[in-house]
């Protein structure tokens, strides 16, 4: 497919990397000064949208830059002209809705680091895209890194071979333990009655049922949520056959509120997680936020994090199906 469009200029930034073939980001600027407002933005998103579609698709990540897009508003205009169903974000991360479809990106310190992950990859219906905003860059550090899923899956069997295909046939279990109420101190703070959008236990229950996950109440007020079988790589559509690391094992690995093992109970080798961590990072592209920057990530086939930062940083996100 051709990578040329008419409405946009082809273009580069730091960090970008070719991982094959594909070039990631694929960066999209304005064809001239002149066409940098966001009335002009949209107008060529609206004309390309399949074309747009298909270059996310074959590139996973996407970078608009250059464009005047300023805030919450212009953004949500933009996840608009591609008119793709939104999806509720379900997960840990502590988040306010700002405006329509968009929302603050992971309210956690910023000191800490967000690690990778397929946004709600333990969720039954998870989205397929994830776009994020840059409305104020930090000054230091801050960075999105994203990762070639495929590339994981792909160095774990030259290593591992038969323990990924010993976890892939069991399956795996993970838990994951939540607060009644949101702790935003912590990138994982997000509390039951938030995440779940009721104060009420059987109501809660119900809709955790409903997205793939039992629930233990602890003495606490807060709850144990249990999610297994589920499975270490994925191959979807329209992706050249590739299995993705479609898991959050290092995530979720012996970490004081959430775990990770076989759905057998058994637990996965140390060694194991531990190389695919350094396998991760070693795969990792990231580039500096510029304001004003809008970053579309193929969900299915990218795993991304943040790394930590000083303040301050401002970016926003949308989930779409």
């Amino acid at each position: 497919m051709e990578i040329s469009c008419k409405d946009f200029k082809v273009g580069r930034c730091e960090g970008q990397k070719v991982v094959d073939g594909e070039t990631m980001p694929l960066v999209l600027q304005p064809l001239e000064p002149n066409k940098s407002e966001t009335k002009s933005l949209l107008s060529a998103l609206k004309q390309n949208k399949d074309w747009f579609e298909q270059v996310l698709i074959r590139n996973s990540a996407v970078l608009l830059r250059g464009f005047e897009v300023k805030n919450a508003e212009d953004f949500n205009d933009i996840i608009e002209a591609f008119g793709w169903d939104d999806i509720r974000y379900i997960g840990p991360a502590p988040r306010t809705h700002v405006y329509k479809r968009v929302w603050t990106a992971n309210e956690g310190p910023l000191s800490e680091f967000i690690y990778y992950h397929h946004e709600m990859v333990l969720i039954k219906e998870c989205p397929k895209k994830v776009v994020l905003f840059c409305e104020i860059p930090p000054p230091e550090g801050g960075e999105t890194p994203f990762v070639p899923s495929f590339r994981v899956t792909e160095r774990m069997l030259e290593e591992f071979p038969e323990a990924v295909e010993e976890v892939e046939a069991k399956g795996l279990r993970y838990t994951f333990t939540a607060l009644s109420k949101d702790d935003t101190s912590s990138m994982r703070g997000r509390g039951w009655e938030d995440a779940f959008g009721t104060s009420d236990k059987a109501e809660a229950e119900r809709r955790a049922k409903a997205l793939g996950m039992d629930m233990e109440w602890l003495p606490s007020g807060g709850v144990k949520t249990v999610l297994g079988p589920r499975s270490l790589t994925k191959v979807f559509d329209g992706r050249k056959g590739r299995r993705m690391w479609f898991n959050t094992v290092v995530g979720m690995h012996g970490k004081e509120s959430s775990s990770a093992m076989l759905a057998d109970g058994t637990e996965i080798p140390e060694t194991f997680v531990k190389r695919c961590e350094q396998i991760i990072e070693e795969e990792s592209i990231q580039f500096k936020w510029e304001k004003g920057d809008v970053l579309f990530l193929d969900n299915m086939a990218l795993l991304h994090g943040r790394r930590p930062s000083l303040p301050p940083r401002k970016v926003l996100v949308a989930t779409c199906k």
